[in-house]
């Protein structure tokens, strides 16, 4: 029988506690999960590849079936293919994205027919958060302890107040 292979493809800048709640859950559906921070051209990044990586590394280490790997410039569904994925797992916190998400997964299904897309819906508790929105709140002083890993939240001052 062969494994069920997704990859959870995304900015991540920085990861956030919704994104970590759809990370634990997908991993539930798949042998393997890639999870891997990639290019969005119409983002402006505060983290490095890097770091982003050490970060979703750090708040994950306990589960077992999660590879995080770096895309940087390269279509998500090139780097499925070379990884094997057959699933792209997409995120909706709100009516809002729906239009936008599924505008992806149409583009990623004509670009790559084997690849279907899983939609995960964000938990009630995360569905407001985003990463630039902690970024606008941490810029101001404002307390981002709940909605991100405790190492994200620290870094993200740090850098924050060296601009």
């Amino acid at each position: 029988m062969s494994q069920k292979i997704g990859l959870y493809a995304g900015s991540f800048d920085p990861v956030t506690n919704g994104h970590i709640d759809i990370i634990r859950r997908a991993a539930k559906l798949f042998d393997k999960l890639y999870v891997v921070p990639m290019t969005n051209t119409s983002k402006n990044y505060l983290f490095s590849y890097e770091e982003k990586k050490k970060f979703i590394e750090d708040a994950l280490g306990d589960i077992k079936n999660i590879v995080v790997m770096d895309g940087k410039d390269e279509l998500a569904t090139k780097f499925a293919a070379e990884v094997g994925a057959q699933f792209m797992v997409r995120s909706m916190r709100n009516p809002d994205d729906f239009g936008y998400e599924s505008g992806v997964a149409s583009i990623n299904r004509v670009l790559d027919k084997k690849i279907d897309t899983v939609f995960l819906l964000a938990n009630d508790r995360y569905a407001t958060i985003s990463s630039s929105m902690m970024k606008e709140v941490a810029k101001f002083g404002g307390d981002i302890s709940e909605f991100v890993p405790p190492e994200v939240a620290k870094a993200l001052i740090d850098k924050l107040r060296k601009e």
